[in-house]
């Protein structure tokens, strides 16, 4: 048996502005992405596509762990887009060859009087031919059990993003303006001895 299951999650956060516009640090698809997931489970495949091993996902009787590529893009008005573009579950092949996810978001800079703020939509579904032993599962306690494991893993990615994301960005601004105030005799090096 074929089920679906799907969950959305939105976010708005005001952004504290720092010397550097937040578009420029939304340009940093690694900071990005460690901002947005645990950086232990994520592998930089190239310079925009990311693999992330997700925790393990508890469904009735079943414990998979997928595998999931991402593509992380900006646009020129500072926009984050993100997508999945693979997935994997090791090690239960029957429900690697008979599973599919997908994931798409963005995340965009808007301005409302004079602030700005985050603003962001992500969309998760999975489609999965469940084994024999599930078949006499009650469709309705299938897709809301489902529907509950996805909309859980979304609302990790929001927490994450409202509370590493920020203090990440202040991070970066900081030290970004920390390199371009350094002295020029710092920079090129002078008065340093060999």
């Amino acid at each position: 048996m074929t089920i679906q299951f799907h969950a959305s999650q939105s976010v708005e956060m005001a952004v504290t502005q720092q010397q550097i516009p937040i578009q420029h640090y939304l340009r940093q698809p690694r900071r990005l992405m460690n901002a947005l997931v645990d950086p232990t489970r994520l592998e930089q495949l190239s310079k925009d596509t990311f693999r992330l091993k997700m925790r393990p996902l508890s469904f009735m009787m079943l414990s998979i762990q997928p595998t999931v590529d991402l593509k992380v893009w900006a646009l020129a008005d500072g926009t984050i887009g993100l997508k999945s573009v693979g997935c994997e579950i090791r090690g239960i092949e029957y429900i690697n060859q008979r599973f599919s996810l997908k994931l798409v978001g963005r995340l965009s800079p808007t301005q409302k009087e004079g602030v700005t703020h985050l603003t962001g939509q992500a969309n998760l579904e999975v489609q999965v031919e469940l084994p024999p032993a599930l078949k006499f599962t009650p469709h309705s306690i299938l897709e809301t059990t489902g529907n509950g494991l996805l909309k859980s893993v979304l609302i990790t990615i929001k927490q994450r993003l409202m509370h590493h994301l920020l203090n990440d960005y202040r991070q970066w601004a900081s030290e970004q303006s920390d390199l371009v105030n350094q002295p020029e005799s710092v920079l090129s090096g002078e008065g340093q001895t060999i």
